[in-house]
């Protein structure tokens, strides 16, 4: 009876996207116009498609009616980025890292907060724990952005903040927004 040696697999491994890999995904995706106006917009909410991201990564195109947002909230783990395809878009961020887990309510410095004004063309990459909320403040024009996130989204945890005071609302899971 003869036994063949077992070999290591030989394949490298696929190294997941940085940053900046997802940042160029998204501004690639954002120039297709044939893909961009392929998404159905809705008056009065924010629709969205998945994409294929790359390595692994999590991608959505999301129309933006005029007026909306998405609130305070942070992607968790996840790295990502996104760029504004049509029309223009707000963000507020924290310049501060939150505690990852076991906190309901925190009083925020007052340094802490950022602005930032996306218009088309334009993105931005982010870290993990990032808490932002975006808007577009418009009241005529539909935005459109491409997101993309890495690992794919474990969880968004959804903030409400009234003056320096974050409180963590409630977190919600792939299965309710797939």
């Amino acid at each position: 009876m003869s036994v063949s040696p077992a070999f290591p697999s030989t394949s490298p491994s696929i190294a997941p996207p940085t940053q900046a890999e997802l940042l160029d995904f998204v501004r690639r995706t954002a120039a297709d116009s044939g893909l961009i106006d392929s998404l159905p917009l809705d008056p009065e909410g924010r629709t969205w498609v998945r994409l294929e991201g790359p390595g692994g990564s999590e991608a959505w195109l999301i129309g933006w009616p005029p007026g909306t947002g998405t609130g305070w909230h942070d992607h968790a783990e996840s790295v990502g980025a996104f760029t504004i395809a049509a029309g223009e878009l707000k963000e507020n961020s924290l310049a501060a890292r939150l505690p990852a887990d076991g906190w309901k309510t925190l009083e925020l410095s007052d340094d802490v907060d950022r602005e930032r004004r996306l218009p088309s063309g334009k993105g931005r990459s982010f870290g993990q724990h990032h808490v932002h909320e975006v808007l577009n403040e418009s009241a005529e024009v539909h935005a459109i952005s491409v997101h993309a996130y890495y690992p794919p989204l474990p969880q968004i945890r959804r903030y409400s903040r009234t003056g320096q005071t974050l409180r963590l609302e409630h977190v919600e899971r792939p299965e309710d927004w797939q």
